[in-house]
């Protein structure tokens, strides 16, 4: 059997110390977390860090389904209206989300032997939201598109 000692004994005065500062972390610690999804401008930030920022919108298609009746698989093709020779070609496809908890999708890096610039690649949406692509060509040149993919739960609402 165990004897309790006054050592032993914790005062209302610290149990309150304990209780206060516990309540100070956990503040502290859902302040910090964030947003859960990203925005707009943490896939522009994505952008800019990987100097993709400032992209032409045109050359780039992203094409998906209007409406995804289930977000777990959503099919989405990229093309790049640009050749594929040794001379000019697209070096890197960028992809983003702006509604997902990072911004950043993949990214694809592709050689003149890839032969065209078309990428084809399911992603996970969990709701309705911008898929943006950059492409980024050999000599340095961006541009962009992007699509609007509504995603339903269940097969209803948008």
């Amino acid at each position: 059997m165990t004897q309790v000692t006054d050592k032993s004994k914790l005062s209302r005065r610290d149990v309150l110390k304990v209780a206060g500062v516990g309540t100070v972390a956990a503040l502290g610690a859902a302040t910090l977390a964030g947003n859960a999804n990203a925005t707009p401008a943490d896939v522009d930030a994505y952008f800019k860090k990987v100097k993709a920022a400032g992209a032409k919108a045109s050359k780039v298609t992203v094409d998906g389904p209007e409406i995804a009746e289930n977000g777990n698989t959503v099919p989405v093709e990229i093309s790049v209206d640009a050749p594929q020779t040794e001379k000019e070609y697209v070096k890197t496809i960028f992809v983003a989300a702006d509604g997902n908890p990072s911004p950043e999708v993949i990214t694809f890096n592709l050689t003149p032997a890839s032969g065209s610039a078309r990428v084809k690649f399911r992603v996970r949406l969990a709701t309705t939201q911008k898929v943006r692509a950059v492409a980024m060509m050999n000599d340095g040149r961006t541009f962009t598109g992007e699509k609007e993919i509504k995603v339903t739960i269940g097969g209803c609402g948008g």
